[in-house]
């Protein structure tokens, strides 16, 4: 008997301390998470739209925002001039610059209509348009605009003459549509997601993206994709689009 109350109280005594070290350890955890956190807070979404004002944006070498751009229910809608004179654009872009984002955005496009999101915009004098040193995700209407003829690479979703994407997951036009973009340079990769689905991965910064650009129509531009810190831009390609919910979170 008195074998079997020492067994006993061995056994009580070991399970006691596993539970007490057990619970030691995940209190151990939890406190390093919440040091961790403390130290490196999780970035939160800041609006670069709020729905309300053009704080925050200008036009492309201009310091103003023109009356070709109005904010109606709580969108940025482009109302492209009739009358265009020779090298007029009317790119909106931030005025802040960022590296490594995650943006998200609701896109409307006109019938047959063009336009894009581009990021590493320079306003340099020698750039004439935000494209010539940014790349741009295509926002296309791709059932009537022509260029989506010319193949993937210029269709909604695609990273412009680099890349397309691996299905057609647009919402007929009149509707809205939800884009994600990331641009990680640190770890050298970017996507894009569209209405839920990602349909483009990319590489950035890295000799695989150079071979990439290589391959397309921006092989000689002299600033093309060079920029790992830059504006983003909304393009005024000649018609009508909207855009809202617009919001950016740093990495």
């Amino acid at each position: 008997m008195k074998n079997l109350f020492l067994t006993l109280f061995i056994a009580a005594t070991i399970f006691g301390c596993k539970d007490k070290t057990e619970k030691s350890q995940k209190e151990m955890t939890a406190e390093r998470v919440e040091e961790a956190e403390a130290e490196n807070p999780p970035q939160e979404w800041t609006a670069l739209f709020d729905g309300t004002s053009f704080d925050g944006w200008k036009e492309y070498q201009n310091d103003e925002v023109s009356d070709n751009w109005k904010i109606e229910d709580g969108a940025l809608v482009l109302h492209p001039p009739k009358n265009r004179k020779e090298g007029e654009i009317h790119d909106l872009v931030t005025k802040k610059e960022f590296t490594n984002f995650i943006l998200s955005l609701d896109w409307r496009i006109s019938e047959g209509g063009n336009s894009g999101v581009m990021w590493g915009v320079q306003e340099d004098a020698k750039y004439k348009k935000p494209y010539n040193t940014g790349p741009e995700i295509q926002v296309l209407d791709n059932e009537k605009h022509p260029d989506a003829k010319v193949g993937p690479s210029h269709q909604s979703g695609a990273l412009y003459d680099l890349k397309g994407p691996s299905k057609d997951v647009t919402k007929p036009v009149g509707e809205w549509n939800t884009m994600v973009i990331t641009v990680d340079n640190d770890n050298k990769r970017g996507s894009v997601e569209l209405n839920g689905e990602e349909v483009v991965a990319f590489p950035v910064g890295n000799e695989m993206w150079n071979v990439m650009v290589s391959k397309s129509k921006f092989a000689d531009w002299e600033g093309f994709g060079k920029f790992i810190q830059g504006k983003i831009a909304l393009q005024d390609h000649g018609n009508g689009v909207s855009y809202r919910n617009i919001k950016i979170k740093e990495l």
